[in-house]
């Protein structure tokens, strides 16, 4: 424990508390903060000035990030017959239907995302329980119950992410690796900024973007400056 107080000590001593560092700074400076041993994820907290309260102002969306996330999405496709070999074909790691379904009654969700087919939705609804407060269950909106089964899968695989204001108005997400160089982290969560922009809610009143933090899964936030990036649309 000694170990781990002293690499948080330093990356605190790192990072100018009050600064607003620019995200080329940012990306780099997460690199240097970051001591874990494994290949720590690269995080973006964004917080928003909305009511998330409020359905018109909910803030849910999909990005696929230039670079991807890095890490190995687990894809479960809960299909009929006629689209397994579709699904399969596309890289997901887990196909089927009932079999699977009896799964998740039974507490198994050692998966990241689950895409579907709208037939097929009424069999699924039950799981609703067991997926939603995980964040796993399909949606229209996240192009994760669709009929193009290959295409969804492959997306996913690509870095293709779901999102979504939590209820502190405040949406985290996972934007890569620490390994990753200092451009793409940029990349990713300029992409990522540009698409939370473009789904501003009207009823949504005053500064949009309040704060945005990058930080690894180990090391403190660094405070990003939101100008130069709202423009970015």
């Amino acid at each position: 424990m000694t170990k781990l107080t002293k690499n948080k000590k330093l990356a605190l001593e790192m990072i100018e508390r009050d600064r607003l560092y620019a995200l080329s700074e940012a990306a780099r400076l997460v690199k240097e903060i970051t001591f874990s041993k494994f290949d720590a994820s690269v995080d973006l907290d964004v917080r928003l000035g909305i009511d998330p309260r409020k359905s018109n102002q909910m803030v849910r969306g999909v990005v696929s990030l230039p670079h991807g996330t890095g890490k190995e999405t687990r894809v479960l496709v809960l299909c009929t017959p006629d689209k397994e070999a579709e699904a399969k074909e596309a890289g997901a790691d887990h196909v089927g239907l009932d079999e699977y379904i009896e799964k998740i009654k039974g507490g198994w969700t050692d998966i990241d995302v689950v895409i579907t087919m709208p037939s097929v939705m009424g069999k699924i609804g039950p799981l609703g329980r067991i997926l939603g407060p995980r964040g796993l269950m399909p949606n229209p909106k996240s192009g994760t119950v669709t009929m193009d089964i290959g295409k969804a899968v492959s997306e996913v695989k690509q870095g293709k992410i779901d999102f979504k204001v939590d209820k502190y108005g405040i949406i985290h997400t996972s934007i890569g690796k620490v390994s990753f160089e200092p451009q793409k982290i940029v990349d990713n969560a300029k992409e990522f900024i540009a698409t939370i922009n473009k789904l501003k809610p009207a009823a949504a009143k005053g500064t949009y973007i309040r704060s945005i933090f990058l930080s690894s899964t180990m090391s403190p936030g660094i405070k990003v400056d939101p100008k130069g990036l709202e423009d970015k649309i």
